[in-house]
């Protein structure tokens, strides 16, 4: 909304809020970030041999609307970041993976296969999250 945010707010102190915020925002967007009509395509990429994979998804990435290669090259290196203090906050690539795979990367109709749906969402982001630099440049 239009509404001025004072992150100063002691409402804001709990990192849950503003993860829990974050993740609503891009579940709710009317097509995840990764777009409905290239969901098959990430899955196919991240099926490949592993040295295939961040070719694959750097390519597949380039495909994807600008404003949607902009808003997930800057998530990706926020999260990057929140993976880099995991000693304090106790995430790894694996579990923001684990946390964002589904809300960034979903089919636009669930199958039966939502279980292996879930394993390759998570597998993509985090194959974004370690190889950062290679898909998205410094």
């Amino acid at each position: 909304s239009d509404e001025k945010l004072d992150l100063n707010d002691s409402k804001w102190e709990d990192i849950h809020v503003i993860t829990g915020a974050l993740k609503m925002f891009f579940r709710e967007l009317p097509e995840p970030l990764f777009t409905y009509n290239h969901f098959n395509d990430f899955v196919n990429a991240i099926k490949q041999e592993p040295r295939q994979r961040v070719h694959a998804v750097k390519d597949l990435i380039k495909q994807l609307p600008k404003p949607n290669q902009d808003t997930m090259q800057l998530l990706f290196r926020h999260l990057k970041r929140v993976v880099e203090n995991g000693e304090r906050n106790r995430m790894t690539y694996q579990s923001v993976a684990i946390v964002f795979g589904p809300t960034l990367l979903k089919p636009e109709k669930e199958t039966g296969n939502i279980a292996v749906h879930t394993v390759y969402q998570n597998q993509i982001v985090e194959l974004i999250l370690l190889e950062l630099n290679s898909i998205f440049g410094r």
